[in-house]
């Protein structure tokens, strides 16, 4: 299944003049390049990212791209040689930006075209979330959606014009090649310069307006509750739970809302829908069977197939979700996923001297998921005789559910499985299997 993140193109936008104030003052100073470390000359290329201390922007500082970092060396360039800016922001775990990078910018021709025609700038969105949110905005305002990587090209005095998300090297997706791409921006920048600055103008006072817009006085009461709640209702999944199609994600602070709301009114409609998303993201791929917590998002309806990337920041929200939801249900199933979530931020998330790490990539060798699926002949491997019962109770298949490999899951037919078993320590049976497979699943990369 190939997935990539909406992506949406935007024909010119334009920043707001605070916006430009903000950016342009109390810049941090981009490092200098002169004294580079020894290990440069085992790289074909070193850029100006080589001195900076954020692994994601070290991850690039041997690409053919000349990046810069964000700060005034670059910005001056691109002021006094007149030169748009390509602007991509990113982050470690981020699986689109891995690929990104190696279609196009560890392609040589790509770089030739962005070094004669741009500077440059790679930003990690945890690292300048500031940055982050304003582009975003433009990006999300003007073209209907967001993710990253973030593509957007500026003007010298930092106007966006044009932005949208991953690109692929070449025309496919339906989307435009970058390297057609940054060959067009580049070539209108040249010729139609006048008109890119005008329009720019014209969306800055649109946004503007919008943005500055003063909303009607209005007093907070159960009213408002009320029609929130009846407008989350209407955009729920009465198939699969959730809010949406795909790319489905867990909206953990609308479904808290929802056992609130009911909690509140008694309308058991809120209660049931919030117990169908809960129940399915736990018994889903999203959740990881194995080792607990959960993915960012289902990049199916049916909670089935994640983007295997771990958010600190996801699985705080829910596990929170779900303490709530055993504690207004009693639900077994709440209360043991909540375990799973906190035990694995406690061993994975947690920083031996203290504070937490923000995320685990979706890649493992250039692959994404490549540590969280298994095939069928793994199971009998290092299970044996029990291997049956568990790919029946976790709907492991010859043929997988996910690019020829598997991804463990519950069902109804789960359910069969464990009322035909024959003992009274089940639970405990599949603990131990599931603990056999964390164990040999830790010694992956």
């Amino acid at each position: 299944m190939t997935r990539h993140p909406s992506v949406g193109l935007i024909s010119l936008t334009a920043g707001a003049s605070a916006l430009i104030l903000i950016l342009s003052l109390g810049l941090p100073k981009a490092q200098e390049v002169e004294n580079m470390p020894t290990t440069e000359t085992k790289h074909r290329y070193t850029n100006h990212l080589v001195n900076e201390n954020s692994p994601y922007l070290l991850s690039h500082a041997h690409n053919p791209v000349n990046w810069y970092p964000w700060g005034d060396e670059a910005l001056t360039k691109a002021r006094e040689e007149n030169k748009p800016i390509f602007l991509s922001i990113g982050y470690a775990a981020c699986h689109w930006c891995h690929v990104m990078e190696r279609e196009s910018f560890e392609n040589e021709e790509i770089a030739d075209i962005l070094n004669e025609h741009y500077v440059s700038i790679k930003v990690d969105r945890e690292q300048r979330p500031d940055l982050d949110q304003i582009y975003m905005t433009f990006t999300t305002a003007i073209t209907g959606g967001g993710g990253w990587p973030m593509t957007v090209f500026l003007t010298p005095d930092l106007k966006p014009f044009f932005a949208g998300t991953y690109f692929p090297p070449d025309d496919k997706y339906g989307r435009p090649g970058f390297g057609r791409l940054i060959t067009e921006v580049a070539n209108a920048w040249q010729t139609e310069r006048e008109k890119i600055l005008n329009s720019s103008e014209r969306i800055l006072s649109q946004i503007s307006a919008q943005v500055n817009q003063k909303m009607g006085q209005s007093l907070l009461g159960a009213s408002m509750l009320d029609r929130g709640a009846e407008g989350l209702m209407q955009g729920f999944d009465q198939t699969h739970g959730g809010f949406g199609n795909a790319p489905k994600f867990p909206h953990a602070t609308e479904l808290s809302f929802f056992l609130r709301y009911y909690r509140r009114s008694g309308d058991l409609t809120y209660l049931q829908a919030a117990n169908k998303a809960l129940k399915g993201m736990a018994q889903g791929g999203i959740y990881d069977q194995i080792g607990g917590g959960f993915a960012r998002y289902s990049v199916d309806e049916k909670w089935l197939v994640p983007h295997f990337e771990k958010m600190l920041y996801d699985n705080g929200l829910l596990a929170q979700l779900y303490a709530e939801a055993y504690q207004m249900t009693g639900d077994k199933m709440y209360l043991e996923t909540l375990k799973g979530t906190l035990d694995f931020i406690l061993r994975e998330m947690t920083h031996e001297t203290g504070g937490f790490y923000s995320a685990l990539d979706a890649d493992s060798e250039g692959e994404e998921g490549k540590f969280y699926v298994w095939s069928k002949d793994e199971m009998y491997s290092i299970l044996g005789e029990d291997a049956d019962l568990f790919c029946r109770f976790y709907n492991v298949t010859e043929g997988g559910n996910f690019e020829g490999h598997n991804i463990l899951n519950l069902n109804a037919l789960s359910e069969r499985v464990e009322s035909e078993y024959k003992r009274d320590d089940f639970d405990g049976h599949m603990a131990a299997l599931r603990r056999k497979l964390f164990d040999a699943r830790a010694e992956r990369v």
